[in-house]
């Protein structure tokens, strides 16, 4: 029987947690997902994890973080100034906002802390430091 390898397109049915077990994706929400290993759009740990599995064949993949996000990185955490946060926006803990770069790039953050005179947003993906489980069933290669 084939098995996954180095550059093919693999559809899995999968769910993906948290090691507290929290839920946070699912094909049974998504539907299937396509990952072309080898690609940069899939968890490299994901990615090794399913190498080498025939179609059918259930496992279950703990990935690290610097296998999947990456490490949490204090530089993306940022206190702003109450001052110069801008007025259009209407600060809370748990906002989502756009942050501009000095490259002029605009990046996603959250809100994750407010004093009175600071607003702190964070830069990191939401699953940054964090090691994932995926649960996971080979559904097809091509």
């Amino acid at each position: 029987m084939r098995r996954v390898g180095l550059e093919d397109t693999v559809s899995i049915r999968y769910t993906e947690k948290l090691e507290n077990g929290t839920v946070f994706a699912s094909s049974e929400i998504r539907g299937p997902l396509k990952i072309k290993i080898g690609s940069p759009d899939a968890a490299i740990g994901l990615q090794r994890g399913l190498v080498g599995m025939e179609i059918g064949e259930k496992k279950t993949i703990k990935v690290p973080p610097e296998e999947a996000m990456g490490p949490k990185m204090e530089e993306l955490i940022v206190d702003i100034k109450r001052s110069k946060f801008p007025d259009n926006i209407i600060p809370a803990v748990g906002k989502k906002i756009k942050v501009k770069q000095a490259s002029g790039n605009f990046i996603d953050a959250i809100i994750t802390h407010m004093t009175e005179d600071t607003i702190t947003v964070d830069a990191n993906h939401p699953l940054a430091g964090k090691t994932l489980i995926f649960d996971v069933e080979l559904m097809e290669i091509t």
